[in-house]
């Protein structure tokens, strides 16, 4: 049997190699049930969930995700852009904190900017992550 660590790392590879949401999240809930306080199995998930379109669970999870670890900010874009596509509250003070934490590392900066070019590839008019893009990178 594969460790968790294992299963991530083949579910991140899969994802890189083009792999859809739909047989990805399966894989992600396995890895979050299994260690119930990895914030990145549940920020993949969370982001695996948006792809999907399912904001509910996707807000459920990265929710849980920032909880585990509120220095990601990738885990704060995903809860945000959850938010967004549900029309909850609270979305402004999500996107600045990610900002700020982007303005501190340049790594996390283009890591989020990565993570959200290739969302757009794979979901091409996503207005919520086109609104997020924007938010947090308009100034450049």
């Amino acid at each position: 049997m594969k460790t968790a660590e294992e299963l991530f790392q083949e579910g991140y590879e899969r994802y890189q190699a083009g792999e859809g949401p739909e047989t990805l999240i399966p894989l992600f809930k396995e890895i979050c049930d299994r260690t119930p306080k990895n914030s990145s199995a549940r920020t993949s998930l969370a982001w695996l969930y948006l792809l999907g379109d399912k904001p509910e669970p996707a807000y459920k999870t990265a929710k849980s995700a920032v909880k585990l670890n509120s220095q990601d900010p990738q885990a704060r874009v995903n809860l945000a852009i959850a938010m967004l596509e549900l029309g909850k509250a609270g979305v402004r003070d999500h996107v600045e904190l990610a900002g700020q934490m982007l303005m501190a590392d340049s790594e996390w900066c283009d890591e989020v900017k990565k993570n959200i070019e290739d969302g757009l590839t794979r979901k091409p008019n996503w207005k919520s992550l086109i609104r997020m893009k924007q938010w947090l990178f308009e100034a450049e």
